[in-house]
């Protein structure tokens, strides 16, 4: 299945106040909403570093439809919501109408139908979150949790928020390595839209050409592409690590993931090259001993777990700042206000 309003403009995210009342894709966003995001975010821990549970989201329904798997992802979406107070519904799409023959809007519209206030979609097919933010349920606020090779703006976000708080720089002062299946990789795609759109000026892409995607300009400014892992490395202050993404590759594009790891694997000998508070990151399931060492992703350097506290802190900024800008479209509130 494919779906035409992948290209629809990223405005229909915002309200007519600029508010974002969708989240579908970092491409288009401005600085200022990326930045609400994180400082939205932030705001989600308390002086001791911990997580917080506010009643933002108390009353509202929240309905995670993954028509693809996603174990992490929509359990830290679900741990999110409940931390806003929201009720949370977790929809078997495999067993829904949709496998007896009952088309996708019509099980949408069904299910908006039951009260739903925010759907969480995941799904193979590029630009399935626009489609059904655009042409289906346009008043419920839509987060688009990874379709196809197109986006992940949730995980791009918990990425920029683990750096900012692990660097404590700003992102025009640092220098990133994206490592390994950019093809393929939904996370590579949004980490540099985030990256470019919040200043960074030196991104570097590493990875054999047949882990590059066709028409690499198409990345624009400020990033670099680099078959070498040492030289891409050298002098890097954040090292993000990809997945092979095993199953969307539809044909060869590695000799071997010994030979991976031999050439593009991260280890102590290649992590010793960047800068010594060089941090290491991973948006997970990672393989071990192939696209990084267990002595890297369990080492100090590591802040792969901080990663995922991150994501729920970012989902819950998400989630409030789209439901509330739902409203607010809808004139059921005047200002949003988190």
């Amino acid at each position: 299945m494919h779906f035409a309003a992948l290209h629809t403009p990223s405005q229909i995210q915002l309200n007519q106040d600029g508010n974002l009342k969708h989240f579908l894709t970092i491409e288009g966003l401005s600085k200022e909403t990326l930045t609400k995001i994180l400082d939205t975010a932030q705001s989600f821990f308390n002086d001791q570093n911990q997580l917080i549970t506010n009643n933002l989201l108390e009353g509202k329904t929240v309905m995670n439809l993954f028509f693809e798997n996603s174990t992490r992802t929509r359990t830290t979406f679900e741990a999110a919501a409940k931390r806003l107070s929201a009720n949370v519904l977790n929809i078997d799409i495999a067993r829904s109408s949709t496998s007896k023959g009952e088309t996708l809007r019509d099980t949408l519209w069904n299910l908006e139908a039951m009260a739903a206030d925010i759907f969480v979609v995941r799904h193979s097919s590029s630009g399935a979150a626009h489609f059904i933010a655009k042409d289906v349920c346009p008043t419920v606020a839509i987060i688009n949790a990874g379709d196809g090779r197109h986006a992940h703006p949730t995980q791009a976000m918990l990425d920029m928020l683990t750096i900012r708080r692990e660097t404590n720089k700003k992102f025009e002062d640092i220098s990133i390595a994206i490592i390994g299946d950019i093809k393929h990789s939904r996370v590579a795609r949004s980490d540099v839209a985030a990256l470019q759109t919040l200043g960074c000026k030196d991104i570097r892409v590493i990875a054999p050409n047949t882990l590059l995607p066709y028409g690499f300009d198409e990345y624009g400014e400020g990033v670099r592409l680099f078959n070498n892992m040492e030289a891409g490395i050298k002098d890097c202050d954040v090292i993000i690590t990809l997945r092979i993404q095993n199953e969307r590759i539809d044909s060869p594009a590695l000799s071997s993931q010994a030979e991976f790891y031999k050439m593009y694997g991260l280890n102590k000998e290649r992590l010793a090259l960047a800068k010594p508070d060089c941090i290491v990151m991973h948006p997970g399931p990672m393989n071990r001993g192939v696209e990084i060492d267990s002595s890297i992703a369990d080492g100090p350097q590591s802040v792969i777990l901080n990663q995922v506290t991150n994501g729920i802190a970012v989902r819950m900024a998400v989630l409030a700042l789209a439901m509330q800008g739902q409203l607010q479209e809808q004139g059921l509130i005047e200002a949003v206000a988190v």
